[in-house]
């Protein structure tokens, strides 16, 4: 059996104000978290500066993330101003998420300033088809360096085909939401997916496992009987 790398687990950061998002930073940099994410979209003050000051002060790795509202997020600008901030901070973030679906004018130019991208895709109300998902990853691979799809199941079968598409494509990341799809933020790191997303107390996310449960759990299938 081939060495089964240990994924980065990432917690999301959704607070308003500074001190806030400082509050939550450093309590996750503290439990252990391999990185964090900024949510963008949640700040009060998209101001750039005041962002780049914030990762700054933040002084971890991290991935910088203004989710577009029909994904889930709560940006309340235009598509151009929403990618121009993830633009202007890019420099200062590990990586930063852009969803596939931004208009290629925006997304490229998002892509060009990133360390690293990862190209995003949601569905909280269904999963798509096999084909459908394995088309999206193939999308996303060709764009940026990680591919993301966090999607809803269904039933059991649907979490199974996201865990399929993890297998097949590497660099990543596939999440079945909810209670159903808990399991797979635990199993998908050992088909490779390179970040997994757990909760300092309440998640971002339908299904999120708080970032100690994670940890333990992810330890004792990766390490464990060793």
């Amino acid at each position: 059996m081939s060495m089964i790398l240990k994924p980065l687990i990432c917690v999301p950061i959704l607070q308003k104000d500074r001190k806030s998002v400082l509050k939550v930073a450093s309590g996750a940099i503290k439990a252990g978290a391999d990185l964090v994410e900024l949510r963008i979209d949640a700040l009060l003050d998209t101001d750039p500066q005041s962002i780049i000051h914030l990762i700054e002060e933040i002084n971890y790795p991290l991935i910088a993330t203004n989710r577009m509202r029909e994904e889930g997020g709560h940006f309340m600008g235009s598509e151009a101003e929403r990618t121009e901030i993830l633009v202007e901070v890019a420099d200062h973030a590990d990586y930063v998420d852009i969803e596939l679906q931004t208009d290629e004018k925006y997304l490229s130019r998002v892509i060009q300033a990133a360390k690293s991208a990862i190209i995003s895709f949601h569905d909280f109300q269904k999963t798509p088809h096999l084909k459908e998902l394995l088309a999206v990853v193939k999308k996303e691979k060709e764009l940026g360096s990680i591919a993301k799809f966090a999607v809803m199941p269904q039933n059991m079968q649907d979490t199974l085909n996201v865990l399929e598409v993890v297998n097949q494509y590497e660099n990543t990341i596939g999440i079945a939401m909810g209670k159903m799809g808990r399991y797979t933020r635990v199993v998908a790191p050992l088909l490779g997916s390179p970040i997994t997303y757990a909760s300092l107390g309440s998640g971002s996310a339908p299904g999120q496992l708080d970032l100690k449960h994670t940890q333990e759990i992810i330890n004792e299938l990766i390490e464990g009987g060793n």
